[in-house]
């Protein structure tokens, strides 16, 4: 358990995954075993039953946002941010690619001042499925050209698992609404005299035909937001 039973305020950004989310919010909630956590879902306005079934299990969180139109995985996040009231925040994707079973790892850190953690997908001996290898070239150049701009020595800027002191991320005033804000969070949080961390994690990436919708497109505007906010903040 954290010091003081710790509020860690889980965001959880969906779209259409009515395969997954019942049982992603149902992996959250067994964690509630190591800390006190805030579960706060946002639906970005899902085309499937997705939203049905948030709906019929009011249970499974305590906060939940039903946008009216789809803008992406930034702009659910910020919506969810207006909610927190825990210390921490943790993002945690709803397809299962990202397993809540990591949590302990992830809040670890903590005990050592960490401002930020970031569950590296390539570090540790977890188990990580195998899959596109053009995905793991274009993650090390996005991840080299971000080390270049910040000095730091990270292993995996896209990963969806970033663990943010609460005081931190409200100030961060984020923008994108797509995919992009993971490369915004990270250039902006370099900027920061930060505590960063690192930890290993597990990953359960999904092919295409099983639901993954980050694509090329996503990574040829990382690159290019790499460049923006190293020079524009």
């Amino acid at each position: 358990m954290l010091k003081d039973n710790m509020k860690i305020s889980i965001i959880v950004p969906v779209y259409n995954e009515e395969k997954f989310v019942i049982k992603l919010l149902n992996l959250v909630n067994e964690q509630k075993k190591i800390s006190n956590l805030e579960i706060i879902v946002v639906d970005d306005n899902s085309t499937d039953e997705t939203a049905t079934h948030l709906k019929e299990n009011p249970s499974l969180y305590d906060k939940i946002i039903f946008k009216e139109k789809n803008e992406g995985k930034g702009s659910a996040i910020i919506s969810g941010l207006d909610q927190v009231t825990g210390e921490y925040v943790l993002i945690q994707d709803s397809d299962l690619e990202y397993s809540p079973s990591d949590y302990a790892r992830l809040f670890e850190p903590i005990k050592y001042g960490a401002d930020v953690v970031y569950g590296s997908r390539f570090m540790g001996s977890e188990p990580k499925r195998v899959l596109y290898y053009t995905h793991r070239v274009a993650n090390q150049i996005l991840t080299t050209l971000a080390n270049i701009f910040t000095n730091f020595n990270f292993t995996d800027i896209e990963t969806g698992y970033k663990l943010i002191k609460t005081s931190v991320f409200k100030n961060l005033n984020l923008k994108e609404k797509s995919f992009g804000i993971e490369i915004e969070l990270t250039m902006k949080l370099s900027k920061i005299d930060l505590k960063f961390y690192e930890v290993g994690i597990s990953y359960f990436g999904r092919t295409y035909a099983e639901g993954k919708k980050i694509g090329i497109k996503d990574g040829l505007v990382a690159i290019y937001k790499i460049f923006y906010y190293k020079l524009f903040n």
